[in-house]
């Protein structure tokens, strides 16, 4: 966090290929910053930092308006099509001690996909890989985002049916980490809207957190 007037937070995202992760990259920033496509094999193979712009009417502090600033870090996927699980946690490890040593990280956001199951084996590779790069408190620091969340409501699904009839390895990873969760539609036309409802969420779950941050160094 910088000066009264505005106020950083700074996000990782996580999740295996083909997910929606660097998209969900691109509409947290409100850009097209991080490479995101179709495509048979893992896209990401490096670990990538960007910034927002300020962003106005989130936040009040003091009784003021602040701007906020998201800082993102996308990262390769797990798994990889090209990259061993070692090679990908050493450099998420290396890319979040580079970035966030001074003023930490506030979310590990894992992403998923709502219109495909979540299986036991998926669930334990991927929550492993997040206990071995944040730590013990890794479900104080992680929320999930369920991308392509438009294809679920098309197939007739609301939030509420949705997670009534989610799998019992879903719904164990989402009451693991105190029920954070965002639905995140993939319309590219709505994503300007969505943007804001997505970041004030965010923004909530790091409240009720206490503004507390892991992997910060002190000098």
């Amino acid at each position: 966090m910088a000066d009264s007037n505005e106020m950083t937070i700074n996000l990782v995202v996580l999740g295996k290929t083909q997910t929606g992760k660097s998209a969900a990259g691109n509409t947290l920033l409100g850009s097209s910053d991080f490479e995101s496509r179709l495509s048979p094999s893992s896209v990401t193979l490096c670990c990538s930092l960007r910034r927002s712009g300020r962003i106005l009417g989130l936040i009040r502090r003091n009784g003021c308006e602040s701007a906020l600033r998201v800082r993102v870090l996308d990262t390769p996927s797990y798994p990889h099509s090209a990259l061993s699980k070692k090679q990908v946690r050493d450099t998420v490890r290396a890319a979040l001690a580079q970035h966030f040593r001074e003023e930490g990280l506030h979310l590990a956001l894992l992403v998923l996909r709502a219109d495909l199951p979540l299986c036991p084996d998926e669930s334990n590779d991927i929550v492993q890989l997040i206990k071995e790069l944040l730590g013990p408190s890794w479900k104080d620091f992680t929320a999930v985002l369920l991308t392509h969340a438009d294809k679920a409501e098309e197939a007739g699904y609301s939030e509420e049916t949705y997670l009534h009839s989610a799998s019992s390895t879903l719904l164990s990873l989402l009451s693991s980490v105190q029920h954070k969760y965002i639905f995140l539609d993939n319309h590219k036309s709505i994503i300007k809207e969505e943007r804001n409802t997505v970041l004030r969420k965010l923004l909530n779950f790091i409240r009720k957190n206490n503004y507390q941050v892991l992997l910060k160094h002190s000098k």
